[in-house]
């Protein structure tokens, strides 16, 4: 009995446990989208009020407002496009680690230029304009030149995979289409020409050939002309052998004591 209840105490402290770690968990996940939402809340009304104040402000103070616009923008943009990428491309880690340093300067930047909005000396702030110019230029193109070669290198991933899919694609089509690429007849060879050697000697062996038959043919017509008998000498040769019957006679049929001799047949 003392068993079951330690069982059962140790399984409700385990369900206390969980309950509160999962509303940890969710608390956590509700302030960080909690905190999300305010930051880019913030943002849009930190970018809203720079456009005004650079259509509203001429002067220094627009100036300034138009160099925060543009790098915040422009480390907004790159930094949405290192982070998108480096989960497909693993190579982009070492590009993240140079914009997160590049990012230490744009930060003390932008701070700079936030605090020069209030200052009141107008004189000094337009001297120092041009070097906050030539600042946020360097850390703006540094920013541009990794946002672009990250998106050049996912284009060239992109057509080469397409590439090939392309040549798979061609290949597959011209299996389905075997009988478009098979041909239309076979054509029979042309037989080769004789070299004249060949032919030469084929004459020369037909003229020997024809020579031989010639010999053989007047052998021949030589042995039938002495050999051959004229029509009265095979009259005279027939008329002194006798004349044989076409068929001979039948031999008497032996007979044998034992056999009973044939009774005549009577014909009445």
């Amino acid at each position: 009995m003392e068993a079951v209840i330690a069982v059962v105490a140790l399984l409700f402290v385990l369900f206390l446990v969980a309950g509160a770690y999962a509303a940890v968990k969710a608390v956590g996940a509700a302030r960080r989208g909690v905190d999300r939402t305010l930051t880019q809340a913030r943002r849009t009304v930190e970018d809203t009020t720079l456009r005004a104040r650079t259509f509203a402000q001429p002067g220094a103070v627009g100036e300034l407002a138009q160099l925060r616009l543009k790098l915040r923008t422009s480390m907004r943009a790159t930094q949405d496009a290192l982070r998108a990428g480096v989960a497909a491309d693993a190579s982009l880690h070492e590009s993240l680690a140079l914009f997160e340093r590049l990012s230490t300067h744009g930060h003390e930047l932008d701070d700079e230029l936030k605090r020069l909005e209030s200052e009141p000396d107008r004189i000094t702030l337009s001297q120092r304009l041009p070097a906050l110019k030539e600042r946020t230029e360097q850390i703006t193109k540094a920013a541009d030149s990794l946002r672009w070669a990250a998106r050049d290198r996912a284009d060239k991933f992109a057509d080469d995979d397409l590439d090939l899919l392309k040549s798979q694609i061609d290949m597959e089509a011209g299996a389905l289409r075997h009988w478009a690429t098979e041909p239309s007849g076979t054509q029979q060879p042309s037989p080769p020409t004789p070299p004249a050697s060949s032919s030469a000697s084929s004459s020369s062996a037909g003229s020997s050939s024809s020579g031989s038959s010639s010999a053989s043919s007047a052998s021949w017509a030589e042995q039938s002309a002495t050999g051959a008998a004229t029509p009265a000498e095979e009259g005279d040769r027939a008329a002194q052998e006798p004349t044989r019957p076409a068929i001979s006679p039948a031999a008497p049929r032996p007979t044998y004591p034992w056999e009973k001799k044939a009774k005549p047949e009577s014909t009445t």
